[in-house]
């Protein structure tokens, strides 16, 4: 049975009680849910975990409205160097608190 271990940070939004995690470890990975401010959250619940934004391998980009596309790429492609992780987007009808995009990674750790 996978081991899997709860990670907490208060440098990003806590997560809702009962409801998720910031995020969780498990067989080597960093499961990461929660822009500038999103991968800023990102970047401190992974070194919570042991690891850091360089060791992402996934990211999942949910937004709002498709219109953000173009902006979203703009700050997204400030990040994680040379080799991006791999990535889907999609436009979802709406987001927890009405926000505007939501981004999930997995890393190594």
């Amino acid at each position: 049975m996978t081991e899997k271990t709860p990670v907490v940070t208060d440098k990003a939004p806590k997560a809702l009680p009962g409801i998720y995690s910031q995020a969780i470890k498990a067989n080597g990975f960093v499961f990461v849910s929660g822009a500038h401010q999103c991968i800023k959250n990102l970047t401190a619940i992974l070194e919570a975990a042991g690891s850091d934004i360089l060791k992402v391998v996934k990211v999942n980009v949910f937004l709002s409205n498709m219109d953000d596309f173009a902006a979203m790429n703009e700050v997204y492609s400030q990040y994680w160097g040379d080799v991006k992780p791999c990535r889907t987007c999609v436009a979802v009808k709406t987001l927890p608190l009405n926000v505007d995009v939501e981004i999930e990674c997995t890393a190594t750790y």
